[in-house]
Parts: C-alpha cells; sequence; structure tokens
C-alpha cells in the first residue's frame, strides 16, 4: 500500500462509528448500488414520456455498461490480486461497517457498476439521469472506502473503468436498438400516439 491510499483511506474511513445516521446511509449506498441503480432504471423507463423511444433506449445502453464493467473488473481481478483493507491493517486501526468476502480489492465492483450506468448515460439520456446517475456513483465511490472494504486508488480507478464501459458498449448501440425498440413496443412505448386505438384498446398496423 502506499503513502497516498493510506492517508486517504484513514481519512474517510476515520469518518465512520461517529454518527449513527451517516453510517447507515454509507452502508446502504455501499451495499446495494447496483439495486439502486436497478430501481432507477425502471422508474426512468416509465418516467418518460411514451414516445421517447431514444431515452429508453440509453437506459438499455447504460445497464449492459454496467455489465461490461463488471465483466472488466473479473479480468483485471484474476490478472492482479490487491488486498482489501481489512486484511491488512491491523485491527483496531479501521471501522468495517459491512462483511465482505476477502477477494480482490481492486478495482471496486460497486463503484465500476455505478460509474458506467452514470458514464452510458452522458450525452444520451435527459439531464436529470445523467446527474442522478453521477450523483449516486459519486456517494458510492465514497461509501465504499467510508465502510473499510476498498481503498481509494480501488474506486479512482473504478471510475476509469466505468467510464470506458460506458464508451465501449455504444459500439454495440446500433445492434441493441431492435432488442429495445421491441420491448419498448411490448409495454405500448415508442410509437406515435396516433397508431394507438383508442376506443378498443388495440394497436393499430
Amino acid at each position: 500500500m502506499d503513502r497516498f491510499d493510506l492517508s486517504l483511506y484513514h481519512a474517510i474511513n476515520g469518518l465512520a462509528g461517529h454518527n449513527a445516521v451517516l453510517d447507515d446511509i454509507m452502508r446502504f449506498f455501499a451495499q446495494y448500488a447496483l439495486e439502486i441503480y436497478g430501481l432507477l432504471f425502471i422508474v426512468a423507463w416509465f418516467a418518460l414520456p411514451k414516445p421517447d423511444l431514444r431515452n429508453r433506449h440509453a437506459l438499455v445502453m447504460a445497464g449492459l455498461a454496467g455489465i461490461l464493467a463488471l465483466i472488466i473488473n473479473v479480468i483485471i481481478a484474476h490478472i492482479w490480486y490487491r488486498s482489501r483493507p481489512f486484511v491488512v491493517l491491523s485491527h483496531g486501526s479501521y471501522q468495517q461497517l459491512v462483511p465482505h468476502s476477502v477477494d480482490s480489492s481492486f478495482p471496486s465492483d460497486h463503484a465500476s457498476g455505478s460509474w458506467a450506468f452514470a458514464g452510458g448515460s452522458w450525452g444520451r439520456a435527459p439531464k436529470w439521469i445523467q446527474i442522478l446517475f453521477t450523483a449516486i456513483a459519486i456517494v458510492v465511490m465514497f461509501a465504499r472506502v467510508y465502510v473499510g472494504v476498498h481503498w481509494p486508488t480501488d474506486v479512482l480507478a473504478s471510475v476509469l473503468v466505468g467510464a470506458i464501459a460506458g464508451q465501449l458498449i455504444q459500439l454495440v448501440s446500433k445492434f441493441v436498438y431492435p432488442i429495445t425498440s421491441w420491448v419498448a413496443h411490448l409495454f405500448r412505448f415508442g410509437l406515435p400516439t396516433s397508431k394507438v386505438a383508442g376506443d378498443n384498446g388495440t394497436m393499430n398496423h
């Protein structure tokens, strides 16, 4: 471990254990980041205007970016193993607020997935989605160090992994678009209102 990681880790993790409410908030974001994004995906999918297929496709690509980021992390973890803080630090010198397996610390899956969701939405999804996804990614990045399960450079590297995944996934966007369109049409989204029959509830073709 280097001096930067150690000093910044203690500065952030040292905040833990002093405020029960803050601890609970950090635990929540540290443990349930991917579930939060999954819920936001569903909310945004139904909150968007019915004809808006383009932004629904942006959501789908952001979700796929999250999956790609996790795959990249698996590859990195198999190439280089890094011990987690609670493995190498002496007891009493840190606060660990959540249980965790003793697997590779670098990079953070939660942070990488979060930043991939955010990065996949940049410049494509509505502003409120971009801002919300990015804000949560920042909180998750901080929370993973706060609860004691990652080094600061683990989560900083995750920003890069997520951003790269968000850009790479766009290479297959045109191939995924027909699937997005098909799924959206199952919910009767993405069609002009003029094509929707009003009286009998059926779809005109």
